[in-house]
Formats: structure tokens, C-alpha cells, sequence
């Protein structure tokens, strides 16, 4: 199974620009646990970029542990799922977060 890094790391790899269009926003998750951490994702003028930290503003926060994230972002737990079940916290603008999730392969 792929790691939180290597995931993160792979994600401007799996962007769909195409399906971004001209949608411009950051996306900070602040994950706990093993292999926690905290990292955003800049997506803007058809690129994505992923960098370690905080973001200054970010549209949106996704705040979940870092096995959960492993596991929605291999397809192993579905993102509904997980946000009905309490496992997906989001604070901020909750459509930039549904649109983020279509443009990742």
C-alpha cells in the first residue's frame, strides 16, 4: 500500500486538467495518526501543486486520519461514506472540496 507522502506525491501526476477547467483553489489536509501531517494542494491555471505545510488561505480543510485518507485515496473507502460516518471533517466551502475530489484519477 501506498504511503501518505507517495500519495500526496503522485496526486499533480493523476490531476485531470481537463476536467478542472478554470476552477482555481487550495485544499489543505491536516491529517493525524501515523503518517500524519500536514499538506495542501494549489490547483490553478490547469496545474496541481502539492506542497507540505500550511496554507495561508485555503478554500477548504480536510481533517481525517492519515489511514483513512490511504485507504479514500486508493478506492478502498469510499468519500460519501467516510464523510456520512463522521471519518471526513471539512471546514470551509464543502463544493470545493466535492469539485477537488472529481479532478484526481
Amino acid at each position: 500500500m501506498a504511503s501518505v507522502t507517495e500519495i500526496f506525491e503522485q496526486m499533480p501526476e493523476q490531476f485531470n486538467a481537463e476536467k478542472a477547467g478554470d476552477f482555481d483553489a487550495t485544499v489543505q489536509f491536516d491529517l493525524s495518526g501515523d503518517e500524519g501531517g500536514q499538506w495542501y494542494v494549489t490547483i490553478a491555471g490547469g496545474n496541481a501543486a502539492v506542497e507540505k505545510g500550511e496554507a495561508t488561505e485555503p478554500a477548504a480543510t480536510i481533517r481525517m486520519a492519515a489511514p483513512d485518507f490511504a485507504d479514500m485515496m486508493t478506492g478502498e473507502l469510499d468519500p460519501m461514506n467516510a464523510f456520512m460516518m463522521g471519518k471526513v471533517k471539512v471546514e470551509g466551502d464543502l463544493n470545493t472540496v466535492m469539485k477537488f475530489q472529481t479532478l484526481f484519477g
